[in-house]
């Protein structure tokens, strides 16, 4: 077993274990190379689990479409049967930590590395360093280097001592408000964002945050940049959510998702067969239902022994799960 939960559920990596799971997590980025079992067990409920954008993986729009192969849905979408956003309850301490001053010589970082770019983060990076000073620590356009950058706590420590980060998605999609928003605000610095068309529902307090798509292009971005910068007085009023309190709409959503979302999800099941809701029955293959939006040959379900146990639940990634509980 990979864990177990006080409530007496249980997650497993064991694939042998597929008949007797009262439910089946499938990771969505990599349905592809799922194995999926040859029929669904009476009473079982399959579940597709994303972190990813619908902009990089379409199928997460497609939930009517796949209703006949999944009953759940566990993603950052809001509407989601389990939401599973990049916050909770864990960041509350932070995000009411006071900023420390700043003291980079230029006013912008920014950390960019994965090339997935379908949002235009790159060219508006590329485009914003021609207007204004900005430190590059990713390996997208670097010019400064970390000693070591394998942890977030070490880009938090840097990016504290900035006045502004660069926020930049990889994909522009409703609700996908990653920790690239987050991060930023825990340090005590002014995120720089350009993503999710909602973000002001994802704000923690008043007047946090910059919104790069307000500005007709980046110059004019930059120059209201370069303009904060200098005026002591304007910049300090992008801080003073800090010593206020948090939003009351954020500290609901916290409470939203409060707790491991494994965890939540037997919650979710319990209630639903207390409800005496039952699994979607599937008339076709599941494989063969699933292939057709995925437009690829799903391979058979097939027993691999377990996994190794790891620590946390949560950590669970790109792995088909078995979960069962008492």
């Amino acid at each position: 077993m990979t864990g177990a939960g006080d409530d007496g559920s249980e997650i497993s990596y064991d694939r042998s274990l597929w008949e007797e799971a009262d439910a089946i997590v499938f990771h969505v980025p990599q349905l592809k190379q799922s194995r999926f079992p040859p029929r669904k067990r009476r009473g079982q409920f399959w579940v597709a689990w994303s972190m990813e954008s619908e902009a990089h993986y379409p199928i997460l729009a497609q939930r009517a479409e796949l209703g006949a192969v999944f009953d759940l849905w566990m993603t950052y979408q809001r509407d989601s049967d389990i939401w599973c956003p990049y916050f909770g309850p864990e960041m509350i301490p932070g995000l009411k930590t006071a900023p420390i001053d700043k003291t980079e010589a230029r006013p912008a970082a920014a950390f960019i590395s994965s090339p997935y770019n379908s949002s235009g983060r790159i060219d508006l990076l590329e485009e914003l360093m021609r207007e204004m000073p900005v430190d590059s620590y990713g390996k997208i356009h670097r010019n400064r280097d970390l000693r070591d950058d394998a942890h977030r706590s070490v880009k938090q420590e840097v990016i504290a001592r900035y006045k502004f980060t660069l926020a930049f998605e990889n994909a522009i999609s409703r609700d996908y408000v990653t920790e690239k928003f987050f991060d930023p605000l825990l340090a005590g610095s002014v995120p720089v964002y350009f993503g999710a068309p909602n973000i002001e529902e994802f704000a923690p307090g008043d007047n946090c945050f910059v919104d790069a798509s307000r500005f007709g292009s980046p110059r004019a971005l930059a120059a209201h940049l370069l303009e904060l910068a200098a005026d002591a007085g304007a910049y300090s009023a992008y801080l003073r959510w800090k010593r206020e309190p948090l939003r009351a709409s954020f500290l609901e959503r916290v409470e939203q998702v409060r707790g491991d979302a494994f965890h939540r999800l037997a919650h979710h099941l319990r209630r639903l067969r207390a409800q005496g809701a039952d699994h979607r029955r599937v008339r076709e293959s599941p494989a063969d239902v699933a292939g057709t939006y995925l437009d690829h040959s799903i391979r058979p379900f097939q027993s691999k022994p377990a996994q190794p146990a790891r620590a946390e639940i949560g950590e669970l990634t790109g792995k088909t799960q078995a979960m069962r509980f008492s």
